[in-house]
């Protein structure tokens, strides 16, 4: 240091500031460096109607106590809208209402997000030799490092509902999926939470044949759950929720997810 320079009085205020902060974000989110049975985790996978296309407002850019997310940095940070970025247009999902549902419903535990949805997938490229499974599952093992993975939600189905021959192997493709997810993250009995497709898309000539596969899914595969889009309305293009709808369908799959739990 050169002679005669001094540091600001105000250094060593800024500091014991920046302190306070890291002692204050260990309180409020607990230490993450080793797994954690009450930092309970869920993966959020699918394509754009998981990713969340939702207009964000300032309520969804708040802070929740006890719920983060894993951002594209593989960094835990609060979970605030977009949780998604798969895409520039990723917008307020489902997740960070869940996220807030599931905190509410027990007050010992944090909830992590962990959002790999990429809009416009079909669903082979979400089985086990697919690039977006596989990407998914590097994160979730990350993720498993430093808590339990509790449930997993899945909404996607549009791609495929478009082609008589993708929609008449969904069903398949759909259960051959929760088993890789199940083998792969070691634990046949994870909870599957899937949506039903919205309401008002109507332009696939095979969505019922997808929306189909996923309203029976309880009934062929156990631990899974299936959650409806009754009533929820679309952002004005007729594929996407709005973001009022993506907030009622956060608290749909939290709903159902803790049923799977109890």
């Amino acid at each position: 240091m050169e002679q005669g320079c001094r540091l600001p009085r105000s250094v060593p205020l800024l500091n014991k500031m920046r302190s306070l902060i890291a002692i204050l974000f260990i309180l409020v989110a607990g230490p993450l460096s080793a797994a954690d049975a009450n930092f309970h985790l869920y993966l959020l996978i699918g394509q754009s109607n998981m990713a969340g296309r939702g207009k964000v407002t300032l309520e969804d850019k708040v802070a929740v106590p006890r719920v983060l997310m894993l951002n594209k940095a593989n960094e835990w940070v609060s979970a605030v809208d977009p949780t998604s970025f798969d895409k520039k247009i990723a917008g307020v999902s489902l997740g960070r209402t869940f996220g807030i549902e599931m905190a509410q419903a027990n007050e010992e535990v944090k909830i992590g997000l962990i959002p790999c949805a990429v809009g416009g997938t079909p669903i082979r490229r979400w089985q086990q030799n697919g690039d977006l499974y596989q990407a998914a599952l590097k994160r979730a093992k990350l993720a498993q490092k430093v808590g339990v993975i509790k449930g997993i939600l899945w909404h996607q189905g549009e791609s495929d509902s478009g082609n008589e021959d993708t929609a008449k192997i969904y069903e398949q493709q759909l259960h051959a999926m929760i088993a890789a997810w199940r083998k792969d993250l070691g634990n046949e009995k994870i909870p599957v939470v899937v949506g039903e497709l919205g309401q008002f898309f109507k332009r696939a000539k095979h969505k019922s044949t997808v929306d189909n596969a996923l309203k029976v899914l309880p009934n062929k595969v156990k631990h899974t759950a299936w959650v409806t889009s009754e009533g929820l309305g679309h952002k004005g293009d007729v594929v996407h929720f709005n973001a009022a709808a993506y907030r009622e369908f956060g608290k749909r799959y939290a709903l159902k997810i803790k049923s799977l739990q109890e």
